[in-house]
C-alpha cells in the first residue's frame, strides 16, 4: 500500500472538480481508502457508496463513507440486484476501469445505476503519453510498476479516442475530455498551446472523462 499511496489515496480535486455541486448520492467504483468521497462528502454528498477490491483499502474507507462493498467492480456490477441506494446522481470510476478484464461492459452496467441527467465520470491513463511511448522506444521493454501508465495491474489501454468511445457505448451524452498534464505555471501554457497541434495526443498523462446519462 505505500508504493501506491500517491496514485491511490488523494482525493483527487481534479474529479471533484467534474462532480456535479448537487449531486447528493455518489457511487464510486475503486473508492481505494475513501479519500475522494470523504471529501464529497464533506462538500455536501449525502449517501456515497464505494466498491473496493483490496480488503486493506476497504477497511479505511468504511471510517469516511457511509457504505463500503468488498468485491472486485465487475462482479459486483453483474449482481442483476441494483444496491438500495440506486440511482445514483452520479458514477465515479476514477483510474479503476483500466484493471477490468471488460471494461466496456462494466460502464455500460454501472451507468444504469445512474438516475436519468445523472452524471458519470472517470478518469484513465493515456497510453499515447509521449515519456512513457519514449521509454517504450529507448528500453524497448513494456515496464511493470507500482502506479501509473506503467501499472502493472493494468488489464487495458486507453488513448483519448479510446476513452472517449468507452463512455459513448455506455449510452451516455454531452461527452467532455480534460486532459491532465500534471504540470503547473509556464509548463502548463505551454502543453495547452501545443495541444493545439498535431503533438496535442501525445501530450496527458491522463484523461478525464464525463458523460450524462
Amino acid at each position: 500500500m505505500a508504493d501506491r499511496v500517491a496514485g491511490y489515496e488523494t482525493d483527487r480535486p481534479d474529479v471533484q472538480a467534474h462532480v456535479p455541486i448537487d449531486a447528493s448520492s455518489v457511487l464510486e467504483l475503486g473508492c481505494s481508502a475513501g479519500a475522494l468521497g470523504a471529501a464529497l462528502k464533506g462538500r455536501g454528498v449525502a449517501t456515497y457508496v464505494g466498491v473496493e477490491l483490496d480488503p486493506e483499502y476497504a477497511e479505511l474507507a468504511r471510517d469516511r463513507l457511509d457504505r463500503v462493498v468488498v468485491a472486485d467492480a465487475e462482479a459486483f456490477l453483474a449482481d442483476p440486484v441494483a444496491p438500495p441506494e440506486a440511482p445514483f446522481d452520479c458514477l465515479v470510476a476514477a483510474d479503476v476501469l483500466e484493471h477490468l478484464v471488460d471494461p466496456w461492459s462494466a460502464l455500460r452496467r454501472a451507468a444504469q445505476l445512474v438516475r436519468p441527467g445523472g452524471t458519470v465520470v472517470i478518469s484513465v491513463p493515456n497510453v499515447l503519453f509521449a515519456p512513457a511511448l519514449l521509454r517504450l522506444v529507448r528500453g524497448r521493454r513494456w515496464p511493470r510498476e507500482d502506479e501509473g501508465v506503467f501499472d502493472r495491474t493494468h488489464l487495458r489501454w486507453f488513448s483519448r479516442s479510446d476513452a472517449v468511445e468507452l463512455v459513448e457505448q455506455a449510452g451516455l451524452r454531452e461527452i467532455s475530455v480534460e486532459p491532465r498534464y500534471f504540470v503547473e505555471g509556464a509548463k502548463l501554457a505551454r502543453r495547452r498551446q501545443l495541444a493545439r497541434t498535431p503533438l496535442g495526443p501525445f501530450l496527458p498523462a491522463q484523461h478525464i472523462v464525463t458523460g450524462v446519462r
